[in-house]
């Protein structure tokens, strides 16, 4: 019975970390991982699962959490934008939240675009510079809804093995 409970736990843990995988404050995959590192410790699931896959899938929990952080800079910057673009898209993002699904999209493009018109630059270098913070944050959403994606498989592999 305590090992439902504890697998429900861990079920818990890869959900919320799904939902944070999305949502900007969440730290969602670190999350996921968490979940899926709970299954070894649990007697009914522990031995489902092996230590390997464990530390890989936490070395791509750490690597992608890193990229997207970085990505949205990069693009930024690849784009010609400056901190107050990358600024703008991070508050976006965080207003957005508030206007999901649409401002969760949306909202690092406008921010982006609004912290490029603040600083002075024109309304079509703000636009690319905006793409590009669009671009790098869509990018880390996407690595992170696959690798969630992933310890979602192991996840379920190991709770029904």
């Amino acid at each position: 019975m305590t090992d439902i409970v504890w697998i429900v736990l861990a079920g818990l843990l890869w959900l919320v970390g799904a939902v944070g995988s999305v949502a900007p404050i969440i730290p969602g995959l670190p999350l996921c991982w968490v979940g899926l590192l709970l299954l070894k410790f649990i007697p009914s699931t522990g031995d489902n699962i092996t230590w390997t896959t464990i530390a890989l899938l936490g070395g791509v929990t750490a690597i992608i959490t890193i990229l997207d952080n970085i990505l949205p800079v990069w693009g930024t910057k690849k784009m010609g934008g400056n901190k107050r673009v990358v600024w703008g898209a991070t508050i976006g993002l965080l207003i957005g939240f508030f206007f999901a699904p649409w401002g969760i999209v949306l909202g690092p493009f406008v921010g982006a675009l609004i912290g490029g018109l603040v600083s002075g630059t024109r309304l079509m270098p703000a636009t690319k510079q905006a793409t590009g913070a669009f671009v790098g944050y869509l990018s880390g959403l996407l690595l992170k809804l696959v690798t969630a994606g992933v310890i979602a498989f192991f996840f379920v592999r190991t709770v029904i093995a």
